[in-house]
C-alpha cells in the first residue's frame, strides 16, 4: 500500500479519536468537578499508554535522547495541553460538531502560515486559491453549524 493512503488512513483514524476524546473529556470534567484536573487525568492517562508503548518498543528515552532538542521544542506539550482543555471545557457549551469545526479552522489557519513559511523545518507549500477557498468553506461550515 501507499504510504500515502497509510498516513491518510492513520490521520483519519486520529481524527476520528480526536472528534470522541473532546467529549469523553468532557464527562471526565463534570465527574471530576475540574477542568484543570480532568486534563491533567487524560495527559497522565496518555503519558503511562506512551511510556509503555515505548517500553515494548526498546526501552524508555532518557534525557541524552533528547540532546539535540531546543527549549522550544517541548512547547507542543503546552500547546497540547491548552488544546484538551479548551475542548473540553468549550464542547458542552458549543456542541461537538460547532467545537470540532472551531478546531478545524484554527488549524487549518496556523497550518497554512506555517505551509506557506516553512516554520519549524516543514517543507514550504504555497498558498494557493484552493486552500483559500477550501479554508472558507471550513470557515462557512463553523458559521453554518450554529444556525
Amino acid at each position: 500500500m501507499h504510504v500515502f493512503w497509510i498516513a491518510l488512513a492513520v490521520v483519519f483514524a486520529g481524527g476520528i479519536a480526536l472528534g470522541a476524546q473532546a467529549p469523553i473529556n468532557s464527562a471526565l470534567s463534570r465527574a471530576a468537578g475540574n477542568s484543570i484536573l480532568a486534563t491533567a487525568a487524560s495527559f497522565g492517562v496518555g503519558f503511562i499508554a506512551l511510556s509503555l508503548v515505548a517500553l515494548f518498543r526498546g526501552g524508555i528515552p532518557g534525557a541524552s535522547d533528547f540532546k539535540a532538542a531546543q527549549p522550544w521544542m517541548f512547547a507542543g506539550g503546552l500547546l497540547g495541553a491548552f488544546y484538551v482543555w479548551s475542548a473540553l471545557w468549550s464542547v458542552s457549551r458549543l456542541g461537538v460538531v460547532t467545537m470540532t469545526a472551531g478546531l478545524i479552522l484554527g488549524q487549518l489557519l496556523v497550518a497554512m502560515v506555517i505551509d506557506s513559511t516553512g516554520a519549524f523545518g516543514v517543507p514550504v507549500n504555497e498558498i494557493s486559491w484552493q486552500r483559500m477557498v477550501a479554508i472558507l468553506l471550513v470557515g462557512a461550515g463553523l458559521v453554518m453549524s450554529r444556525l
